[in-house]
């Protein structure tokens, strides 16, 4: 019998399970009212209440019913659809329902969390009982339908994320892109000295991965390239890649570095990006030695040639390979893939907008980042920690906390300043002997080894100061703070205000999002909390995935986290990535809009409202038609259209009115 016979005929025999979710909605809602209530509503043949729905007892629960009492419908009332809504649709299909027969009711987070009277919440629960029993009713019997998945994969950021993800793929037989807008791969890794807790050398972890990646036979490394455009939809992405012009040909550079020895500026002139200002560089430079790819770049913006042409272009003329090209342009390239990752990752906090402390005003005020290039044997001291005028610290001061937890800033908490201020201690005090002062608000060192890293330090002899720093100032009171500089600070632990005067100061700064967070977001169609991450589609059940199928996020580009993190992240990532791209096809949810070809006038209204280019105009019949792929349900053109000739799957018209009835009649 289809759905349209037992709407004739009046043959809905309806089942409602109303779920207790522990006390979740049983504290706030008397389930069983609810439940006795709905099994007086019109053609309800069967109710229940049952403590969690969800189970595997729950679930034979409804199969069990649908057999017995020969239902065709179902309701269930518990949580949000987001949560188990697939739960209980393959609960219904299994039964030998069409999944679309099936209603869920969100009596939780729409009702016994956001409902203080019990009486009131068990009435508001009833109601959406009642709305939702009128409204199965005219449910449709709708197939999901299935696409082609591409094999390959895009991964967007080459840092440690990235970088773990593209291998993952890649070593699974995957055809993968690594995308990165700087000139190599690395990220913020590659600027460190060691990681904590175990003090690994940074270099000796990332630099094999690093080759890996460009040795990889499944992999293009694109550097020094962004991401321009993207369409289409889950496992059928078109992607277009702008490949930034380094005026060098990447084949044929062999990163012997002649070039740059060669420059006609016989010294570094210009801010080193990669030892962040504190080194210069040439026009013509490697980022780092260990670059991946091996490849010098050109900088337009220093270089003479491209400034006043009158350069003697000396590179040239020691570049044996010919690999310098002056008339490079850039380049688009398009690419298809079935699944996105993006792996964009973090900037650090600007310290700048906290001027009590004194950055950019006192010269040996440092953020942590300087120190990490300062105390890499590769950074601009080889390695020795050294003050502005070259002389080593007698006492260091190191401020945690720079731009996180602080309403003023950032409220959140950056997560890994704690544990990279005490590897920082560590190292400034093998190296220097220096009395290390650390002023934090409260410790936090949660992860394996961590706790025991922070007690090694306090049998080191570092100082540990409870309280938040008021301010840096150079400002001597007695002759012992001369050409100092002077933290003060309240030690709360003692109740005391304290000045200690200071050699150098470190701002261990947090962690934020990237200016450009806003238009990757747009550009991929993602979420964004209110601080700029990209946001995951459930922080639990689902925390690599992203409400757009088919992109997934890793590492600090989801918030702030540390390296065992960020590779776990990864990993996860790459493993929904590769289950999506395995199976081969994408199940499409039947959601989508589409057109009553009679009513619609062609007026095009819902082709400029549609977010996902779903609609195009088909001029020769003079109507809209809709790309059931791209469309993703967002029911904009619904709404939009004059006419009405828009409908939408599971959300007709029909089917809005009487769930309102539903309401409306029991109210």
């Amino acid at each position: 019998m289809s759905a349209f016979d037992i709407q004739e005929n009046g043959d809905f025999r309806i089942g409602v399970f109303v779920c207790d979710c522990g006390i979740n909605i049983a504290g706030k809602v008397n389930v069983s009212a609810v439940a006795e209530f709905a099994g007086t509503l019109p053609n309800v043949v069967v109710t229940r209440e049952y403590k969690f729905m969800c189970s595997d007892p729950g679930q034979e629960l409804i199969q069990n019913d649908v057999k017995e009492f020969r239902l065709n419908r179902v309701v269930v009332a518990s949580c949000s659809p987001l949560m188990h809504e697939a739960t209980f649709r393959r609960a219904t299909a299994e039964a030998g329902l069409n999944q679309y027969f099936f209603q869920m009711v969100n009596i939780r987070e729409h009702v016994s969390w956001v409902t203080e009277n019990e009486y009131l919440a068990t009435e508001k629960a009833k109601a959406l009982v009642a709305a939702a029993v009128r409204r199965v009713k005219v449910h449709r019997a709708l197939e999901s339908k299935s696409v082609p998945v591409n094999p390959d994969v895009l991964v967007v950021g080459g840092g440690i994320a990235g970088i773990h993800a593209a291998l993952t793929i890649a070593n699974a037989g995957k055809k993968v892109y690594l995308v990165e807008r700087e000139p190599t791969i690395g990220g913020h890794m590659a600027k460190f000295d060691k990681t904590f807790p175990t003090l690994d050398c940074a270099a000796c972890i990332l630099t094999p991965k690093m080759s890996s990646v460009k040795a990889h036979k499944n992999i293009t490394l694109w550097t020094y390239s962004e991401i321009d455009k993207v369409d289409g939809f889950a496992g059928n992405f078109t992607v277009r890649v702008k490949r930034k012009p380094r005026y060098i040909k990447e084949e044929d550079c062999v990163g012997c570095n002649l070039c740059v020895e060669a420059c006609i500026f016989k010294e570094g002139k210009f801010e080193d990006e990669f030892n962040v200002g504190l080194s210069k560089r040439k026009p013509i430079y490697m980022p780092f030695p260990q670059a991946t790819p091996s490849v010098v770049l050109i900088d337009p913006e220093t270089c003479l040639h491209f400034k006043t042409g009158k350069c003697k272009q000396k590179c040239v003329e020691v570049c044996e390979r010919g690999a310098i090209d002056f008339n490079q342009q850039e380049e688009f390239k398009e690419i298809n893939v079935g699944a996105i990752i993006l792996a964009t990752g973090f900037k650090t906090f600007d310290p700048h907008r906290i001027s009590e402390y004194g950055y950019g005003v006192y010269p040996n005020v440092y953020t942590s980042l300087e120190i990490e290039r300062l105390v890499n044997a590769s950074g601009p001291t080889q390695g020795e920690v050294l003050m502005r005028d070259g002389r080593k610290p007698k006492s260091v001061a190191i401020i945690h906390c720079v731009g996180s937890r602080d309403r003023k800033t950032n409220a959140y908490c950056s997560r890994v300043c704690c544990m990279y201020s005490l590897k920082l201690a560590h190292l400034i005090k093998e190296r220097t002997g220096a009395e290390i002062y650390n002023y934090y608000i409260d410790m936090r060192t949660p992860g394996k080894g961590y706790e025991e890293f922070y007690d090694k330090l306090l049998q080191e002899g570092v100082h540990f100061i409870r309280g938040r720093v008021a301010e840096v100032t150079n400002w001597a009171m007695v002759p012992s703070e001369e050409d100092k500089l002077i933290i003060r600070a309240e030690d709360t632990l003692i109740g005391v205000a304290r000045r200690v005067p200071v050699d150098m100061v470190i701002l261990s700064v947090g962690l934020e999002a990237h200016d450009d967070a806003g238009e990757v977001q747009r550009l991929f169609n993602i979420s964004c909390s209110k601080e700029g991450w990209f946001l995951e589609r459930h922080p639990k059940l689902a925390p690599v995935s992203t409400f757009t199928d088919g992109i997934f996020i890793a590492g600090a580009c989801q918030g702030p986290k540390d390296i065992p993190d960020t590779v776990a992240q990864a990993g996860a990532a790459a493993a929904e990535a590769l289950a999506m791209v395995d199976i081969g096809h994408v199940e499409l949810e039947p959601n989508t809009a589409n057109v009553e070809t009679v009513m619609c006038s062609g007026c095009k209204t819902c082709i400029s409202m549609c977010p996902f280019s779903a609609i195009t105009f088909d001029a020769e019949n003079w109507r809209a038609e809709f790309n059931e792929a791209l469309c993703k349900g967002c029911g904009t053109c619904v709404v939009t259209c004059p006419t009405g000739a828009a409908q939408q799957h599971l959300y007709t018209d029909d089917e809005m009115y009487e769930e309102i009835e539903g309401v409306l009649h029991y109210v």
